[in-house]
């Protein structure tokens, strides 16, 4: 006769599925994604934090895990300065680039997927072999062109160089080949142009492609010191990064102040990743097993 436990794993009771699910392999894998967690989420947490601590309890040691005597006086001397004209214009450069990349880098990449023209394959490698070019190799001559143009310490001078991201032709030129060449063929023989085609067929099917590649270049021109901090000449002109990086002393260096900057510049990271993120991850699977 069968005992209670053999009857139970035998039909597979809900009992019997827990502790399938709480396997060693599971415990193991979530106790180190739990780990992974805290580890790349505490120094968003000692930065927030440390912006509400005063200069002697930044810095003291052992340190000071949660502000017992938190102050807003790093926030009263942060704004002193011209932190509004900063943010505007890293929230005006970042935000034309993203919008003028992801229009360029559709079109782009669309026509290097689904055109045939002579030279097609010669660009595109050029393109590949662009992106594994570093920043800092073209960063003279470009600054010399700037120069002759008249374009350092302008908007245009931090925009437009960065409209033609190898990168952002790339990622889309690899998701406009998912795209069915029969969808295009048909609306071509309703009648559509070129334009309506692109604009109502292939920019909807590319939605998921333009959030992976808005984040990236949202971000990655916010966080864009290097450029920014050659291409600038005056305070009214800097960015909210390099705008905070200046706030450092040569001598003495209030870390409130800096960690209270660094907290405001990290926000709107954050807002845009989670504004993306559905379409940042349908992006990135879609276009992973694109060749």
């Amino acid at each position: 006769m069968s005992s209670p436990l053999q009857v139970g794993l035998s039909t597979g009771s809900p009992k019997s599925k827990r502790l399938k699910k709480w396997s060693v392999g599971s415990i193991l894998s979530n106790t180190l994604l739990i780990f992974l967690t805290i580890f790349f989420i505490f120094p968003f947490y000692w930065i927030i934090t440390g912006a509400f601590k005063r200069q002697t309890v930044a810095t003291q040691i052992p340190p000071e895990w949660f502000p017992l005597q938190p102050t807003l006086s790093n926030w009263e001397e942060l704004f002193r300065n011209p932190v509004w004209r900063w943010t505007f214009n890293s929230f005006f450069i970042s935000f034309v680039e993203m919008i003028a990349i992801c229009l360029v880098a559709s079109l782009a990449g669309y026509v290097l997927a689904k055109k045939q023209f002579p030279g097609r394959k010669i660009i595109f490698t050029m393109f590949v072999a662009a992106m594994a070019l570093p920043k800092q190799v073209i960063l003279v001559p470009l600054f010399t062109m700037l120069a002759d143009f008249g374009w350092v310490n302008t908007y245009r001078g931090l925009i437009i160089p960065a409209i033609g991201w190898p990168f952002g032709v790339f990622l889309m030129k690899q998701f406009s080949q998912t795209i069915p060449s029969e969808v295009l063929e048909a609306s071509k023989i309703d009648g559509c142009s070129e334009v309506r085609m692109f604009s109502t067929i292939v920019l909807p099917l590319l939605t998921p492609a333009l959030g992976a590649l808005a984040i990236f270049t949202f971000i990655g021109s916010w966080n864009d010191y290097f450029s920014q901090l050659i291409m600038t000449r005056s305070t009214p002109m800097m960015t909210l990064p390099l705008g905070i990086a200046t706030l450092q002393g040569e001598f003495t260096t209030n870390y409130g102040v800096i960690m209270a900057g660094a907290a405001l510049a990290s926000l709107p990271m954050i807002a845009i990743f989670l504004l993306f993120q559905k379409a940042f991850t349908q992006g990135i699977t879609m276009g992973a097993v694109k060749g």
